[in-house]
């Protein structure tokens, strides 16, 4: 599927390209799935969010499949291998990709952003960004974990450092990100209360192991979670909503919580009290990017424990106006997948 211009689904129409052919350090994969992400509608709509994007595009940044040819320096991957990868590729060379942190890559490449992805018949990536899928855990699975549970893992343990006992609270909790850090906090042995909008997105963050499932309306939702914690409040919030959510994060921290900030889509703009943030010992974190040792920890712990996300449907490549619009409707609860 190729993105030519900026706007609705007319924009990007089935077209044959050039299959791609392997640098010495990259791979080429047969897509087998390939999940949706929402940065695919906001760069389909325009303008581009990531640095070197340019059109024509081939979008899909999440996906799983099997090794086609490798690169005549790749030896610990071979032809059949079952994969998923790190759609953040990075450069390569800066010092910034030579510690892991490709996230924060000056000229970074990224897999369906700004080079060529997943919404094809074959995908190009950087060996170094692949992981192999094990046996046990079928492939229409893997294809939920790289973006939500790397990003998960990055802001339930690297930067929010959940700890056993602790209690998490999550906004839009039948959001992918939200459904992976429920899962990866209870892996850890916190308590998890989460929030949404419907009776089937409450169900959804239950079944992913949240504890206490409260909805957006709830007339007191600092009181609950006060209540739920014995009167201590949470220790950690993780809110990727921003403006909607901003006083209920606030309000459900206990004293020294720590608030992790990871997306705005309701709003980039929220006002509060310093003297609230000092008085109570608050703490306010970014997440930032994931590095790549967030991304092989998070998969990992999924192989590990067989964790993933659910699939919200399964569409054929040429129907992918459908499933775009099926994502646009936020009534999903996990993936939108694609079968090229």
């Amino acid at each position: 599927m190729v993105q030519t211009d900026f706007g609705g689904t007319e924009v990007v129409s089935l077209q044959d390209v050039p299959e791609p052919v392997c640098g010495p350090r990259d791979v080429v994969v047969e897509v087998a799935y390939c999940g949706l992400n929402r940065l695919d509608l906001l760069q389909r709509r325009g303008p581009a969010l990531i640095p070197g994007f340019r059109l024509p595009h081939v979008p899909g940044m999440d996906f799983a499949g099997t090794v086609a040819a490798t690169g005549s320096a790749v030896s610990s991957i071979v032809p059949g291998d079952r994969v998923i990868a790190d759609p953040t590729q990075g450069c390569g060379s800066c010092p910034r990709c030579a510690v892991g942190d490709r996230a924060y890559c000056a000229n970074p490449r990224i897999l369906g952003g700004n080079t060529p992805g997943a919404l094809a018949e074959y995908v190009l990536a950087s060996a170094e960004s692949i992981v192999r899928v094990p046996k046990s855990l079928p492939l229409a699975a893997a294809v939920t974990l790289p973006t939500a549970f790397a990003t998960a893992w990055h802001a339930v343990h690297t930067v929010g450092a959940l700890d056993a006992g602790e209690t998490l609270v999550v906004h839009a909790a039948a959001s992918p990100v939200s459904l992976a850090a429920i899962a990866l906090a209870k892996r850890a042995g916190g308590a998890v209360v989460a929030f949404a909008g419907s009776d089937a997105k409450l169900a959804a963050a239950r079944e992913a192991g949240a504890d206490l499932a409260l909805r957006n309306d709830d007339p007191d939702p600092a009181k609950a979670v006060s209540a739920f914690t014995d009167g201590a409040g949470a220790d950690l919030v993780l809110d990727h909503v921003g403006t909607d959510t901003w006083r209920t994060s606030l309000d459900c921290l206990g004293i020294g919580g720590r608030l992790l900030m990871l997306g705005n889509t309701s709003g980039d703009q929220v006002a509060f009290s310093l003297s609230e943030v000092f008085h109570r010992g608050l703490k306010l974190l970014g997440a930032g990017g994931y590095a790549s040792a967030d991304f092989v920890a998070a998969t990992s712990a999924c192989f590990a424990d067989r964790l993933h996300l659910p699939t919200a449907a399964l569409f054929p490549l040429a129907d992918l106006a459908d499933a775009w619009d099926m994502l646009g409707a936020r009534d999903t609860i996990g993936k939108v997948v694609i079968t090229p």
